[in-house]
């Protein structure tokens, strides 16, 4: 995005763009960038922007709706989707003729189309064949995001608001780590938040009553309960957020919460880690901005916890999630929470 919108400013519209991976909000928001960049006015992006589907049609039809002199403008936007899919031909004379009519037209493209081609999921590999080949320079990931805080906390900077540590640590344990989710979420907030606007900060108290946690059965409230070691607590801590959440969904985010919690606490038990500066110990533990804070209280819990304990740990979270996905059988969710605590504390 930041390469996107930086070449924009300055007139660097690229040709091609092949964008691909699972992040369709961000995706959309680069379309977005460029289409404002290519067209002076919302009139002329409606009348000259194009959207076409790969399944729908074949290579040669591509580039022959790419080919296409714009009405009224200088330029016109098409944009391809599912390319992933695009229409197979038959005829493998013809299939030729169309692989190559799509080569020349990405060597040479049209210097009155910005073409965005969009594919979700490619397998690795089919890079190397045709049609993925050809369009190797043109390529833009969006993969999934892998650090939700830090996108978050990114996120809400652009907008001008900040989020506390508490609170950042909160909304992201229990937020789809997904660009849309998170985005929408934060929009949701800051207009709740808008009565303190004059501090322009996101407090814990904002998040619980936007995003719905409650403020006594929450993934916090069991890590301080795993902590302790209490069995029981957990348990039913765990119960009662399946039943605020759904059975399934309330699982999966405890699932995530811990796992996270398990992979920091394994990382940190490394002896040559301890040794580090706590800003250096924060980056491995994928812990950004303010979120630093919470090295001193993982630091704390190594002398609970043995480098076996958080290996075992790992491996009942793995089982369950498999579980939940339906790679391993299981009578029902509760029978699932309930042997995932068995071995977590038992």
């Amino acid at each position: 995005m930041d390469t996107i919108k930086k070449a924009t400013l300055t007139g660097d519209i690229s040709p091609v763009y092949f964008f691909y991976g699972p992040e369709s909000y961000l995706k959309e928001e680069a379309v977005d960038v460029i289409k404002k960049a290519v067209f002076l006015s919302e009139s002329d992006a409606v009348c000259n922007t194009h959207i076409l589907y790969g399944p729908e049609l074949t290579l040669g039809e591509l580039v022959s709706k790419a080919s296409e002199y714009p009405m009224f403008t200088p330029k016109q936007l098409t944009i391809v989707r599912q390319f992933e899919n695009i229409k197979k031909i038959t005829n493998k004379e013809l299939q030729k003729q169309h692989a190559e009519k799509f080569d020349r037209y990405i060597q040479n493209p049209a210097d009155f189309t910005v073409l965005i081609i969009d594919a979700d999921k490619v397998d690795k590999k089919e890079w190397e064949k045709h049609p993925f080949s050809t369009l190797k320079k043109c390529r833009k990931e969006f993969p999934a995001i892998k650090a939700p805080d830090l996108f978050a906390s990114e996120r809400a900077k652009e907008l001008g608001w900040e989020f506390e540590a508490d609170a950042l640590k909160t909304f992201t344990a229990y937020i789809h780590p997904a660009a849309r989710e998170i985005c929408h979420e934060i929009g949701k907030i800051i207009m709740y938040a808008s009565s303190h606007a004059n501090t322009k900060r996101i407090t814990i108290t904002d998040v619980y009553d936007c995003v719905g946690i409650s403020r006594t059965y929450n993934v916090f409230e069991l890590e301080k309960a795993l902590i302790e070691g209490n069995l029981r607590l957990c348990t039913g801590i765990s119960l009662m957020i399946m039943d605020q959440e759904g059975q399934k969904e309330g699982l999966g985010n405890i699932i995530r919460y811990l796992a996270t919690f398990y992979i920091r606490l394994w990382k940190l038990l490394q002896p040559e880690v301890q040794q580090l500066p706590q800003a250096e110990i924060a980056k491995i533990l994928g812990l950004y901005g303010k979120q630093e804070y919470f090295v001193k209280n993982y630091l704390s819990y190594t002398r609970l916890f043995s480098l076996m304990d958080a290996e075992r740990a790992i491996t009942a979270l793995k089982e369950t999630d498999a579980a939940l996905k339906g790679l391993l059988p299981y009578p029902d969710e509760k029978f699932l929470l309930l042997k995932l605590m068995q071995k977590l504390l038992g």
